[in-house]
């Protein structure tokens, strides 16, 4: 198995290179095995598939920092290459528990972890969504980098400010997280190519894209060129498992005979995500077992 430290400085070149990747969304051992047998350079954790793996619960904010570090350990110890991005949302309270959330992301095993400025868990109120002000999104992201034992531990800036207060207040936030020690820059709800074009042009950082659409702003060359080193696709593979579970279980109900049940993994790709081979091996050489 490849240290922490060689996961953390895949990761880093990624950032330092030159292309832009897309990374697997993973969400449990299995599925960051799956991604890292396919090749994969990077696996994402998001906030929302925590919420969905650990809760069975939308992306509201109910989980716990203890659950959603324990679940980081569990994605880092299955693999072997892979390093994994981490949603780390609000960093689970102000400065101080952001402090405590590098902590515990970083023991877990992780490679990088993003630290949004969005006000959450949702206020009373009317819903909508608010950022943090620039004096506080700095505090903790400051905070975050202060807690930091390895400097090889990725931290990202991440902002949803172009969607939410508007694209001149994305370019001031640009500005003075740029300046600080994070290392990447995170943006939610871009929506066209002005709007990135305006944050590249001041971003000297490297730029992780989430959730864009478009012809341009799916081009990986174009967002290469303007500095993008990471583009989100979605999570998709939580999805498509929840319609695997349903559709499976449905047909077990009303009857279907389980040899004859649509979907079943196929060849040996059970074996291989669970590493059937080496358990029968270490069976064989530590227990006397054939």
């Amino acid at each position: 198995m490849s240290s922490v430290t060689d996961r953390r400085a895949a990761f880093r070149a990624i950032l330092a290179g030159t292309a832009c990747i897309h990374p697997a969304s993973v969400y449990d051992p299995m599925s960051a095995r799956i991604a890292e047998d396919l090749g994969f350079e990077l696996g994402m954790f998001a906030g929302s598939t925590a919420s969905l793996t650990i809760l069975g619960a939308p992306d509201v904010i109910a989980i716990t920092l203890t659950e959603f570090a324990a679940q980081c350990r569990r994605i880092c110890r299955a693999v072997k290459r892979l390093p994994v991005l981490v949603d780390a949302d609000h960093g689970y309270g102000n400065a101080l528990n952001a402090m405590r959330t590098v902590e515990e992301v970083e023991t877990a095993g992780i490679a990088a972890m993003t630290l949004e400025d969005t006000v959450l868990p949702r206020p009373h109120g009317d819903g909508r969504v608010t950022l943090v002000s620039l004096a506080e999104g700095l505090g903790k992201l400051r905070a975050a980098l202060a807690a930091r034992d390895d400097p090889s531990f990725g931290i990202v800036a991440r902002t949803g400010a172009v969607s939410v207060t508007g694209l001149a207040d994305a370019v001031e936030r640009t500005r003075a997280y740029t300046a600080t020690e994070a290392d990447a820059l995170f943006y939610t709800g871009i929506g066209s190519a002005a709007e990135l074009d305006a944050i590249a042009a001041v971003a000297t950082k490297p730029i992780i894209l989430g959730g864009a659409e478009g012809p341009e702003l799916t081009n990986r060359d174009y967002l290469a060129a303007r500095g993008v080193r990471i583009a989100l696709q979605g999570h998709q593979p939580i999805q498509a498992a929840q319609r695997a579970v349903y559709e499976t279980m449905k047909a077990l109900r009303e009857g279907a005979p389980p040899k004859q049940l649509a979907g079943m993994p196929q060849g040996d790709l059970m074996a291989r995500a669970t590493r059937d081979a080496a358990w029968k091996r270490w069976t064989k050489d530590f227990l006397g077992g054939a």
